[in-house]
């Protein structure tokens, strides 16, 4: 296998990934969603704490997460950027939640995302997770409605 076809291979496998991650979201699949999480994971959300650590951290956090709403989640990634070696990798994309809550409102939100990723006993597992938004700085309030 040469070096190119064996990136392309990688990139595929993390390409895979992110999107079997990106459908759990959208069917509200708490474990499925999971299943790409290292059992110590890092997480950076953009809700507090600061962050979390642990596997049993990100399925409480999702668990709530889900729950906030009501009806489908729309969930979709734009400008996904894959950067791999053999064993670390990392990518980066804007990601886009649709969804009305529990108490009706209706959520339109992009936030700026981060995975890095290694391979653990030969699959891609995400180890560390960061999500952003970023703010305005004169009133110091998140700059929620912001779009690609």
């Amino acid at each position: 296998m040469t070096a190119a076809s064996r990136d392309a291979a990688t990139e595929a496998e993390i390409r895979a990934l992110v999107d079997d991650q990106a459908k759990a979201i959208r069917a509200r699949d708490v474990d499925a969603s999971l299943s790409a999480y290292a059992p110590n994971v890092l997480l950076f959300d953009v809700v507090d704490p600061l962050q979390s650590a642990g596997s049993q951290a990100a399925k409480r956090r999702l668990a709530e997460w889900f729950a906030s709403f009501r009806g489908p989640i729309g969930y979709e990634l734009r400008d996904l950027s894959i950067t791999a070696g053999e064993d670390v990798a990392f990518c980066h994309s804007l990601n886009r939640v649709s969804a009305t809550t529990t108490d009706g409102r209706r959520l339109e939100m992009w936030w700026r995302a981060t995975m890095g990723l290694q391979k653990i006993d030969g699959a891609w597992k995400v180890t560390h997770e960061h999500a952003s938004v970023p703010f305005d700085v004169t009133s110091g309030r998140a700059s929620l409605g912001l779009e690609p």
